[in-house]
């Protein structure tokens, strides 16, 4: 059967020059039947699973479409998460390479002022969160009176999230001759609800039949970490494997980067590759790592994908990717030739029903591990140590050393002296400076906090009446979330009593506060 081509749905010539930029020569399905209807004006609902393409099959269309930059807005587009809108972002910044259209993610965590600046020199796309969107909107920042696109990416798990009021009162801001696309991996009852109250009669609608993903015999674990301690888990996870060859993956470029400036100062043998870096640094990264010249290798989704190694012992996931192809094309970097491999992952609360799903198209299980704690890496480091000794003793490697040997035995006596050496072996192991035992989320609660957006008060609001109220520190409280009407904070088991004695009933900003445990995600 005769496979479609980009140059065969209709998109422009500047668009189709980026698509042959990035080397892709034939649609994916969801590409090949949304973007022609996309191109006739049609609102879709495309279900298909994540890391198929949605982004090029909305993007193509909508770029393709557009008008010369006016200095208005022209399109929005709504992700999950803060991680989602940067991807989304970038990708389309690539299928408009040739375009001059600008496009701006915005997001919470980031600066609003920088933000602001940005909108008031004129942006044709935004792609963002929903309530960093509707701040925007309600300051006045974001006027949508020109945009006749809206694109609702990965829309079930923006409901799981509980998006829905924020969704809803993003569109009653745009005109209702608006294009409406909607794309999610699955079809809830509350996606056929929004859809049919909000898009055209004429809507059309595109399934993708999923597709079975397997994976390797690697053997899957998951950290569940507190993303304060994620960088020490890490190095623990690190000092207790000891992994002679392993890939870690980041999401982003910087991610990439940051890791790599972290691990170095500690001691190991590492180096990142990224689309940043020239072609001769990641060739000379990637012999340097085929010759066992380096242990750590950390690299993004694109800039792994010319990597083949053989013997890679170890993959770790430390940002978790956001679809199940790109984990299965992870961690198939290890365990080839019928050799035992071993892929971890890092994940935060919040991840979890991004893990589970990983484990629904796999059809595989991740198993929990723990944090290794103080006494577990003492063990694996004293094992490593003797078992060096016991190799230099056995292939009688230290002769030049009997007559410093003899002098200390001499004045300190024979057992004292191996223990000061291999005290002196053992500190100098350690990569990093541990006082305390890390903590992971499976140790916080998630509390429901009666106030919101609404209610005019910011995250800086919450924590100074948690610390006025309660007497806790700051630096305990987790991530906090704010929706229209409520909030949810993440905190420490020890510090629950505390806020719910003293805290809830209290009053912020002129209205009480009712605080109370959070009831557990279905």
């Amino acid at each position: 059967m005769k496979k479609v081509k980009f140059n065969e749905l209709g998109l422009n010539e500047f668009v189709l020059h980026a698509i042959q930029d990035l080397k892709f020569e034939c649609p994916s399905d969801i590409q090949e039947m949304s973007i022609p209807i996309a191109l006739e004006d049609f609102d879709i609902i495309g279900q298909a699973q994540t890391g198929t393409g949605k982004t090029l099959a909305f993007g193509a269309p909508i770029i393709s479409k557009m008008e010369k930059p006016t200095g208005k807005v022209q399109a929005i587009v709504l992700a999950p998460t803060r991680e989602l809108a940067i991807q989304v972002g970038e990708e389309l910044k690539r299928i408009a390479k040739y375009e001059r259209i600008k496009i701006l993610p915005i997001y919470g965590g980031q600066s609003i002022d920088i933000q602001i600046l940005a909108l008031k020199r004129g942006v044709d796309i935004v792609v963002g969160t929903p309530g960093r969107i509707l701040d925007h909107i309600r300051k006045g920042t974001l006027k949508l009176g020109n945009a006749k696109f809206l694109v609702l990416d990965e829309a079930d798990e923006m409901l799981n999230m509980g998006f829905i009021e924020d969704i809803e009162s993003i569109l009653s801001n745009l005109s209702d001759d608006r294009q409406t696309m909607l794309f999610s991996a699955t079809m809830p009852r509350a996606i056929r609800v929004l859809s049919k109250k909000y898009m055209k009669t004429d809507t059309k609608i595109i399934s993708i039949e999923k597709k079975s993903m397997t994976v390797s015999k690697t053997h899957q674990y998951y950290y569940e970490v507190n993303p304060k301690t994620k960088f020490e888990s890490l190095c623990r996870i690190l000092d207790v494997d000891a992994p002679k060859t392993c890939i870690m993956f980041c999401k982003t470029k910087k991610g990439v980067d940051d890791l790599v400036d972290a691990l170095q100062p500690r001691g190991f043998t590492v180096e990142g590759m990224h689309s940043d870096m020239n072609q001769s640094q990641r060739m000379n990264t990637l012999k340097k790592f085929k010759e066992g010249n380096l242990n750590y290798l950390i690299a993004t989704d694109v800039a792994a994908r010319g990597i083949d190694v053989e013997d890679v012992t170890h993959v770790i996931n430390y940002d978790l990717p956001e679809d199940s192809e790109s984990y299965v094309h992870r961690i198939g970097r290890t365990g080839r030739a019928n050799k035992e491999g071993i892929a971890y992952s890092l994940i935060t609360r919040g991840e979890s029903a991004t893990k589970r799903q990983i484990e629904c198209d796999t059809k595989s299980v991740i198993s929990k591990k723990n944090v290794p704690t103080m006494l577990e890496i003492f063990a694996a480091k004293s094992e490593t140590i003797l078992n060096s000794i016991k190799s230099t003793l056995v292939e009688n490697l230290y002769n030049d050393f009997i007559p410093l040997g003899k002098i200390l035995t001499k004045q300190f006596g024979a057992e004292d002296v191996a223990a000061s050496l291999i005290k002196t072996i053992f500190e100098s192991g350690f990569n990093y400076n541990y006082t305390e035992e890390v903590a992971s989320t499976g140790d916080n609660v998630r509390l429901f906090l009666s106030i919101g957006k609404l209610d005019e008060v910011m995250s800086k609001d919450i924590i100074s009446f948690l610390c006025e109220t309660a007497n806790v520190n700051k630096n305990e409280l987790g991530p906090i979330d704010i929706l229209d009407k409520f909030s949810f904070l993440d905190v420490p088991k020890k510090l629950v009593d505390a806020i719910l004695k003293n805290s809830s009933g209290q009053k912020l900003n002129k209205r009480r506060v009712n605080i109370e445990v959070a009831k557990a995600r279905r």
